[in-house]
């Protein structure tokens, strides 16, 4: 995989009065972020519920605290604003059905925390072992609050960006698709181990990003990977 100058849209020649042409009007979904995080502020900070529904199976009993998986957790913040990043700089079709797929299911998950307000209660009191990464996690916690779990925004995110990639011209590749396809795993199975989600909360994200999957991408969905024989 090589970069080239001209892999790369440029941007020097954008203005305002250009904003609807088909060079830049994809700059357009950049305005759903600033919308997202006011709502997403005003459930999680501002409109504090008086009851939460508590979200649990017993697979979650059965599951252990991991503070490993902290790693591929934090990761998911490179994951998705570097593949938002790339697609935006060098692949605006990727980078404009992935924001499609965003804004469909983030918006969901933000409309069902107003219709159906939840939480989780499956962190640990205290932790068996004392690291970097249990210190990391419990600070973590304290600033983190434990409601509007379900859906996991963290499956939903990591999913995106899996399929931006997959989609990108430059990630297409079998190889490149496995390797998106494992950090997004990762990243999902994470949120169980270090008791940030529910089994259920990755359950619920399934239909949410199997709707927006079909909005964003249509019925053809994504090309088939690329190989030798295609190129």
């Amino acid at each position: 995989m090589k970069f080239q100058r001209s892999d790369f849209v440029d941007y020097r020649k954008f203005r305002f009065d250009k904003l609807n042409t088909p060079e830049f009007r994809h700059l357009k979904y950049l305005l759903f972020w600033p919308l997202y995080g006011l709502a997403f502020m005003t459930v999680e900070r501002l409109w504090i519920r008086e009851s939460y529904t508590p979200i649990h199976c017993a697979l979650d009993d059965a599951i252990p605290f991991c503070e490993i998986f902290l790693i591929p957790y934090l990761f998911w913040f490179v994951f998705l604003v570097g593949v938002l990043g790339y697609t935006l700089l060098c692949d605006p079709r990727a980078f404009t059905r992935m924001m499609k797929f965003i804004i469909v299911s983030y918006t969901a998950a933000i409309v069902i925390y107003i219709l159906f307000p939840n939480c989780q209660e499956l962190r640990p009191r205290s932790f068996e072992r004392d690291n970097f990464l249990t210190r990391f996690i419990a600070g973590f916690y304290a600033f983190d609050t434990n409601t509007n779990v379900c859906p996991s925004i963290h499956v939903i995110g990591s999913v995106a960006a899996m399929l931006a990639a997959w989609d990108s011209r430059h990630f297409g590749s079998p190889g490149w698709r496995a390797a998106f396809g494992v950090a997004a795993l990762l990243i999902s199975v994470s949120t169980v181990f270090i008791k940030q989600h529910s089994v259920l909360d990755l359950l619920a994200a399934i239909p949410v990003c199997a709707a927006a999957y079909l909005i964003a991408y249509g019925k053809k969905g994504i090309p088939a990977p690329v190989t030798a024989e295609s190129r």
